[in-house]
């Protein structure tokens, strides 16, 4: 059982779930009959093989000192849905994220830190179940929920799923550099490197369509994907020009916000990468546990218009591998333990500089290629995504995996901060950037065909 102490990351993504919603969201579609019992009897299972998914939060009567406290005897909530039409089967599932999961309020006091949601009926080639996990980001990122879907649907086909281990908190385990005193060093030297940087070029954010008050902040959800042979076509390329897909992604998003904020040429923007770091803690951690284990990287970029995105991604996927091998994602880390709140009664100067001040406001989180089965069991499997609220720490945010021979391109915005019809025109804007990438050059193929 687990009962411990919040550690610093995990404390300020309990504040800001506070003040508004702060969830990870996972969805995958499972093809064929698959009952409900099943499906509450899998979920019990999961819920027994991860410590994470059985605790809730306590903190004292002042809201410190938040500590993870077990409530072994509380299930998961399950709400299972029956839908009535195939056609529904298309649009539903993101109408449900959208809607209600991504600032669906969970109960960390009563616990467990975890809701599902299932939707099943007709759908084009027989039933379809579309299964919908909801975690805090507490306790959970992107990997975590992708691989508990996963999970989730194995021990409905009754294969063995290992139960994972109490694990301390990921600053216990940052790597000799990083940890105790001796972070300090590289931390001191991070918020240097960046406060220089933010003085010399003055990057840009995505500018507010209005005022939201943090309290009343709401995530909206816009799904976008791209299909099996642009993910081919990117990847190939990719690989030729020796640049990241998050490079390109990434690039793609800031030439969106900076055309369509119409920016001048020279104006600088930063951009934010959630780095996971499971592989670099000291020992390990794999993907199958529950946790949080992302810290977010800026990348300060240069609006050129007329400059090839190949050369941006390029330069972004380079300064992240920089940034990486200097162990910035711990530093970042250490750095938000010493300036961040240690309780919502005195969070607001520090989110009120987060998000006037702070260097990144929009951000593309890509889990890269995710190697979920198609098939499991009975099944065929497709779709698995996830999605991530904002709460009060960005404006405009991607969430990107690829599984099913597909690239899954998820956006989240705080409406109101920016609007529906700038969102929608934004996401868009991303995805046609990219197939312009990807779209033959007559010039290449004359010489090809040579």
């Amino acid at each position: 059982m687990v009962r411990r102490a919040l550690s610093p990351l995990e404390r300020w993504y309990w504040i800001a779930d506070q003040i508004s919603p702060l969830n990870v969201i996972g969805r995958v579609r499972v093809h064929g009959p698959l009952s409900a019992t099943a499906l509450r009897a899998a979920l019990t299972e999961l819920q027994g093989r991860h410590p994470l998914l059985r605790v809730a939060i306590e903190a004292d009567s002042a809201g410190r000192d938040p500590r993870f406290v077990p409530v072994p005897d509380r299930p998961v909530p399950l709400d299972h849905r029956v839908r009535r039409a195939a056609a529904d089967a298309e649009h539903d599932w993101a109408h449900v994220i959208d809607a209600e999961l991504v600032n669906g309020p969970i109960d960390w006091r009563a616990g467990p830190l975890a809701t599902a949601t299932v939707l099943s009926g007709p759908g084009p080639d027989g039933d379809v179940h579309d299964l919908i996990l909801s975690l805090l980001h507490v306790v959970a990122d992107g990997t975590t929920l992708v691989s508990l879907l996963r999970q989730w649907v194995e021990l409905a086909a009754g294969e063995a799923v290992a139960a994972r281990a109490v694990l301390p908190a990921a600053e216990e385990l940052f790597p000799a550099g990083h940890a105790g005193a001796a972070g300090d060093v590289p931390a001191k030297a991070k918020a240097e490197r960046d406060e220089s940087d933010l003085l010399r070029l003055r990057p840009h954010r995505v500018e507010a369509d209005l005022a939201v008050p943090f309290e009343q902040r709401r995530t909206r959800f816009l799904h976008r994907s791209l299909d099996a042979p642009a993910l081919d076509r990117l990847t190939k390329a990719c690989r030729a020009r020796g640049v990241t897909i998050h490079g390109v992604l990434a690039a793609a998003m800031v030439r969106a916000v900076a055309t369509d904020a119409g920016a001048p040429d020279a104006t600088w923007f930063s951009i934010g990468s959630p780095v996971d770091f499971r592989d670099d803690l000291d020992p390990p951690v794999a993907p199958d546990d529950v946790g949080s284990y992302v810290a977010t990287l800026p990348s300060l970029v240069e609006h050129e218009a007329a400059r090839p995105l190949w050369s941006t991604a390029r330069e972004i996927s380079a300064d992240l591998r920089e940034r990486k091998d200097r162990g910035e994602q711990f530093s970042m880390i250490r750095l938000l333990g010493a300036a961040g709140p240690v309780a919502l009664a005195d969070s607001m100067p520090f989110v009120r500089h987060l998000d006037e001040k702070g260097p990144i406001n929009f951000c593309v989180s890509n889990i890269g290629r995710f190697p979920f089965p198609d098939t499991i069991g009975p099944w065929r499997l497709t779709g698995a995504q996830f999605v991530a609220s904002l709460s009060v720490v960005g404006a405009f945010v991607a969430t990107v995996n690829s599984s099913h021979h597909q690239l899954v391109w998820n956006f989240t915005y705080a409406e109101g901060i920016v609007s529906d019809e700038r969102a929608a025109r934004l996401a868009d804007l991303c995805v046609e950037t990219v197939l312009a990438l990807l779209a033959p050059d007559p010039v290449e193929e004359q010489v090809s065909s040579r």
